[in-house]
């Protein structure tokens, strides 16, 4: 091809103007692996993946409606609800690239690295231009059965998804989060792994005074703190941890003058398992969590007393959310997703503001969700249907009860119904 210079190991095109540039970086890489005698291996990968979207209700989503959350409650007007209106979305953001590395040794160690971004950033609503946005970034140190990860990565109740194709992965019925983090694994045995983690906030982060905002785990000072086991064997993985989170709602007064010692600290515990054998998969996960609204889940926390000194005391919401995903098949792939959310309230009682997921409402009682969808995979090629029933049951607070962050009067349903087409080329 006329002014262009190809490179056989990468398979891409690179303008000639670019190409000296290329080949310096390339050099250099290079000569560092020899130097080593290592060989430094470079393997990117990504897809192209085309999203059509129609739902039959107004409802919370992430960027270019593609990443569902929860359908909105009723809004009666003259005897109309003008959340019930079916919409249409296509968009291609959330195509992919990524870059693993992989053949470096230094005394003994196995060094990698990950880079992956993609598109779905700087979309308001449906109007904008797509960016390319950081996903992870990390590297790993691997010897003799230690693993350490440092970066940015999936939070490590996150890591194991369903079967589905939907950008949501099965949330909020479930964690979603990629965070700044540590994470060390220590092999105990051949089929036993501890996994430490110390994590911070980025882009989800803690609901608060200020709305979301990582500032609250900023100036807590304690990073975010994960202790899990994971047992695998044969066709089971099986994994129990519990995540812990500290921070500060306020570290000043309302007045910005004066101290206040303001501290709420947190534990959710979780488990997951996945059963496969031969061109069958289940997968189950289980979390309850006290707020949990950094991990994309339906929670949050509220004030629960005001001290003398100005301080104020928190009571965490309390968060069961469940999911299951089956599937069979390799060419033609069948898939069958359920989720049910429920919302137990605070402790304690709520005498202040609650504050709350930002893609969820805190008069949320209970949610479910059931997901069929059929895949056909030709090669790198996968074109995918979905159909998405998702039930939230809205209540209102009580006005002569004590809150404890529960809706349990004037108890409603809505129901969005989602159909979702996937193309994916994937390289």
């Amino acid at each position: 091809m006329a002014g262009t210079t190809r490179f056989p190991f990468s398979k891409v095109y690179i303008p000639m103007k670019k190409s000296v540039i290329a080949a310096v970086l390339l050099s250099v890489c290079l000569s560092a692996g020899a130097q080593d005698n290592t060989s430094i291996q470079f393997k990117p990968y990504g897809f192209i993946r085309n999203y059509l979207v129609i739902d039959s209700r107004e409802s919370v989503y992430g960027t270019e409606d593609f990443f569902y959350y929860v359908p909105k409650d009723v809004k009666m007007v003259n005897g109309d609800d003008l959340n019930q209106m079916t919409t249409v979305s296509y968009g291609a953001i959330t195509s992919r690239l990524g870059l693993d590395v992989s053949g470096y040794q230094v005394n003994g160690w196995n060094v990698g690295a990950k880079f992956e971004g993609d598109f779905y950033a700087g979309v308001s609503g449906v109007t904008g231009t797509a960016l390319f946005r950081l996903r992870q970034a990390y590297l790993t140190l691997g010897k003799n059965g230690f693993n350490l990860k440092v970066g940015q990565g999936w939070h490590p109740m996150a890591a194991d998804m369903p079967h589905i194709f939907s950008l949501n992965t099965g949330a909020p019925f479930g964690p979603f989060s990629r965070t700044p983090e540590v994470v060390m694994d220590g092999k105990l045995s051949d089929s036993v792994t501890l996994t430490a983690a110390a994590i911070w906030q980025m882009q989800y982060t803690s609901a608060g005074p200020e709305g979301a905002s990582a500032n609250y785990i900023k100036y807590g000072g304690i990073p975010e703190i994960y202790l899990g086991l994971s047992l695998k064997q044969g066709g089971f993985t099986g994994r129990v941890g519990v995540d812990m989170l500290s921070i500060r709602p306020r570290h000043l007064n309302d007045a910005g003058t004066a101290r206040v010692s303001d501290r709420i600290t947190t534990f959710s515990p979780f488990a997951f398992a996945e059963y496969t054998k031969g061109l069958f998969s289940i997968k189950a996960k289980t979390i309850f969590a006290q707020a949990g609204e950094h991990m994309n889940l339906n929670g949050g926390y509220g004030v629960s007393a005001v001290l003398s000194n100005g301080s104020w005391e928190y009571t965490p919401t309390r968060n069961s959310s469940t999911w299951l995903s089956l599937t069979y098949g390799k060419k033609v792939q069948g898939v069958l997703f359920a989720g049910y959310v429920r919302n137990f309230g605070s402790a304690k009682e709520v005498v202040g503001d609650l504050y709350f997921s930002k893609n969820s409402f805190s008069n949320m009682n209970r949610m479910f969700r059931i997901t069929p969808e059929l895949m056909l995979n030709w090669g790198k090629v996968t074109l995918g249907l979905e159909y998405e029933l998702t039930g939230i049951q809205y209540g209102s607070f009580s006005k002569t009860a004590k809150n404890f962050g529960l809706a349990t009067e004037n108890l409603h349903w809505v129901c969005n119904n989602r159909i979702q087409v996937m193309l994916r080329y994937s390289f």
